[in-house]
């Protein structure tokens, strides 16, 4: 899918620790491929926030110094993709804020289908809003609820809204994690070394701090963290559960453990799947690095063809699907991959992709593969067409810009200049899962689980804002 698709966000949090901020770090490190346009950790000590966030990958913004400006026991943090909200500093998360109780932070995943409603009746009460995030929502819900205990509050906030949402929320005294009704986003619960609880957007962060994954936070769950250990409640009645099949297929890392599913398991199972229905004559099969490697070595092993690095992958420049423009990605793309000439010349090669979005970046690695020397190009794809854009958290084109919205399977063949191009089934993909009706699949049939408001644009809500472009718009 390199390029054509934008990506998600990550969540992390954590209580007991003496070094909880630079636990929350390491585990934002390993959650890097979630967002790359922003980072922050917020630490709690004795009642006192400590706050540092702003753009830029996670490594380059924590610097020591920053690290060290984060006492406390308790930590959240969060890296960004935007998927509603410009690319600012201002809606670098986690968000703070304060209320009767205390001060309170918010780190969200996901995306809200009725933000603009919400924001509306939030105005229309006086609240005066701040950031274009509709994470931002959630600090005001809290604030204004009548209810008497926090979790009350959150309960009565979780009502109000509507969409997906994973969060991880820091009060003076706790990490609280909750969980859309319908389980979205992941949100997974684990156990530090030290006894602390921990909650991440995916279990490849317990493992690189040294926890154990325990399990899933249950759709409509409200975890929460403290001094008592580990406490659960029903902030909400589950609903039928939906989660985002694209975690598996392209967003969560193959070590993972997503749903209740190895990531590598489920990846390898589709490129088994899609070899038997999609057959290839040709001599070799590669990937497109690295989220397709999975898929592709299940391509490989059922269609008993061997399995190459064609391609290669410059590790050191960013996730270039996740820059904003076309433009910039466009630069990014010769600049990421370089074909194997002595793999390639002469050969006919099935390459093999988790997805396609636009089609701009896949015509370029075809020209690249071309100019390798590759005899014939047979492209077979890990998931079905994607007909539909994302309202529940992923930042995808609008419909006009999905390349299936507006071809056909030959029309995508030809307009990306491969001899023959195969996708896997719908049917395929959800026969790969042990449970295939837990699963939205809504960009590729447009039958949204969750009914959609009028908060369908990521910028749908800086209109009223221009006027304030040079605050919010200007980086510091």
């Amino acid at each position: 899918m390199k390029i054509d698709w934008r990506e998600e966000c990550a969540v992390f949090g954590i209580w007991g620790p003496e070094d909880a901020a630079q636990l929350t770090y390491l585990g934002l490190h390993a959650l890097q491929h979630r967002g790359q346009e922003s980072t922050g950790i917020v630490a709690a000590e004795g009642g006192t926030f400590h706050v540092e966030k702003g753009l830029g990958l996670v490594a380059d913004f924590f610097t020591p110094e920053r690290l060290a400006a984060l006492p406390g026991r308790a930590a959240i943090g969060h890296n960004r993709y935007s998927t509603t909200g410009s690319v600012t500093r201002d809606n670098a998360q986690p968000l703070t804020g304060a209320y009767q109780g205390g001060p309170l932070a918010v780190a969200h995943n996901g995306n809200l289908v009725n933000t603009l409603e919400v924001r509306r009746e939030l105005e229309a009460g006086g609240a005066v809003l701040q950031t274009t995030l509709d994470t931002e929502l959630f600090l005001h819900l809290i604030a204004v609820s009548r209810q008497e205990s926090f979790e009350a509050r959150l309960g009565e906030a979780m009502a109000r809204v509507r969409g997906a949402y994973s969060l991880v929320l820091l009060t003076g005294n706790a990490v609280v994690g909750v969980r859309d009704p319908h389980g979205v986003r992941p949100l997974e619960l684990g156990r530090h070394e030290s006894g602390a609880y921990c909650l991440a957007s995916e279990t490849c962060a317990f493992d690189l701090i040294g926890a154990t994954p325990l399990r899933e936070v249950a759709p409509g769950e409200i975890v929460v963290l403290d001094h008592r250990g580990l406490t659960s409640l029903a902030g909400r009645p589950a609903a039928a559960a939906r989660a985002c099949i694209f975690e598996h297929v392209y967003f969560s890392r193959p070590d993972s453990v997503v749903f209740g599913e190895t990531v590598d398991r489920i990846r390898k199972a589709y490129g088994r799947r899609l070899a038997e229905e999609q057959p290839a004559a040709a001599d070799l099969v590669i990937s497109v690095p690295d989220s397709s490697n999975a898929i592709a070595l299940g391509y490989a092993e059922r269609s008993g063809l061997p399995f190459e690095f064609g391609l290669i992958r410059n590790h050191y420049v960013g996730r270039t699907f996740i820059h904003p423009t076309q433009a910039v990605r466009d630069e990014s793309v010769r600049l990421k991959y370089n074909a194997v000439r002595a793999l390639l010349a002469g050969r006919r090669v099935a390459v093999v992709d988790d997805s396609i979005v636009r089609g701009t970046t896949s015509r370029k690695l075809v020209r690249l593969l071309r100019r390798a020397g590759a005899r014939e190009i047979h492209l077979r794809v890990g998931s079905p067409p994607i007909t539909h854009p994302c309202f529940y958290g992923i930042d995808t084109p609008r419909r006009g810009e999905l390349i299936a919205a507006t071809h056909d399977v030959d029309g995508i063949r030809r307009y990306l200049e491969v001899e023959t191009l195969g996708y896997l089934s719908l049917e395929g993909m959800l026969a790969c899962e042990r449970d295939a009706t837990r699963f939205c699949s809504a960009c590729f049939n447009g039958r949204y689980p969750i009914p959609l408001g009028e908060s369908r644009d990521k910028l749908a809500l800086e209109g009223p804002r221009l006027w304030m472009r040079g605050a919010v718009g200007t980086e510091s």
